[in-house]
């Protein structure tokens, strides 16, 4: 294989291309014109199939940009965690899609992936992390990434379950959104993502205070991330307590998820974007 292909650009722009034929395709056979009005259908053999190449393709990428030199340190940025994030996010639904229904979110998180694939292309960062040969930061890590991305899907899922309560209250839908699973389900399906991704980011924060003691000799220390990961925390806690208390749901749930969505972004991704782009230091 000529050197090129095993160059970083070529992975990105092979994932990034994959990822614009696909999202163009279910515009195209499950979004627009005519199609709307014909029976709605799940992913076929060949588009699984061509976004597990996809997917593939982004993995390489994060290996050559989490390890740039064959070794255990790790660069990790603000573009690389959410190239990171979004690979898993769009890994857990390829794995989702052979058990369950989830049209709508290939439209969503296509065009998301898209531009994630990209920026660490664009935004090469150069912080190397350290302290990652400790079980407690791989373990941290680990549970942070999970907990990111079924927030993600989370988020991408709430999302579509806006657009289809809207297009019902019209007194109208098509086949693709009669194909969904009805609202309840579909709630009980964003609630499921976000009781699972809530233990996790529990499980992160605790780790963190480990790793944190075992290194440093301080179990909490009062940072910007330590604010907003705890500010999350309390978001979607509040959240879960609302939606089996109180009967939260619809707007007022989605509101709720792309807020504590949001307040995790910048607990890492937004402090290194400032540091990183803004403020253009490696550090």
């Amino acid at each position: 294989m000529p050197s090129i292909l095993l160059q970083p650009p070529f992975f990105h722009l092979l994932a990034a291309a994959l990822y614009v034929g696909l999202a163009v395709h279910f515009w195209r056979s499950r979004w627009h014109g005519a199609v709307l009005n014909q029976p709605a259908s799940g992913l076929l053999g060949w588009e699984r199939s061509l976004l597990g190449v996809a997917l593939i393709a982004h993995g390489m990428t994060l290996g050559m940009e989490i390890f740039p030199d064959e070794g255990f340190q790790m660069r990790f940025g603000f573009a690389v965690a959410l190239s990171l994030i979004t690979w898993l996010a769009m890994t857990l639904y390829w794995f989702e899609s052979f058990s369950s229904r989830m049209e709508g979110l290939q439209i969503l998180g296509l065009p998301l992936a898209t531009l994630c694939v990209l920026l660490p292309w664009l935004f090469p960062g150069q912080h190397m992390v350290s302290n990652t040969a400790s079980l407690a930061f791989k373990l941290h890590f680990l549970v942070a990434m999970l907990a990111y991305s079924l927030f993600t899907l989370a988020v991408l899922h709430a999302v579509l379950m806006a657009f289809t309560e809207q297009h019902l209250h019209r007194g109208r839908l098509t086949p693709l959104f009669n194909g969904l699973p009805p609202l309840m389900k579909m709630e009980a399906i964003l609630f499921r993502l976000i009781n699972i991704s809530f233990t996790l980011l529990t499980l992160t924060l605790f780790s963190g205070v480990v790793f944190s003691e075992q290194l440093f000799g301080k179990a909490f220390p009062i940072n910007h991330k330590t604010i907003f990961a705890f500010l999350s925390w309390l978001i979607f806690g509040a959240l879960i307590i609302g939606r089996y208390r109180y009967g939260w749901r619809g707007k007022k749930a989605l509101r709720w998820t792309l807020a504590g969505f949001s307040t995790l972004l910048l607990a890492y991704i937004g402090s290194r974007f400032v540091i990183e782009i803004i403020l253009g230091r490696p550090a």
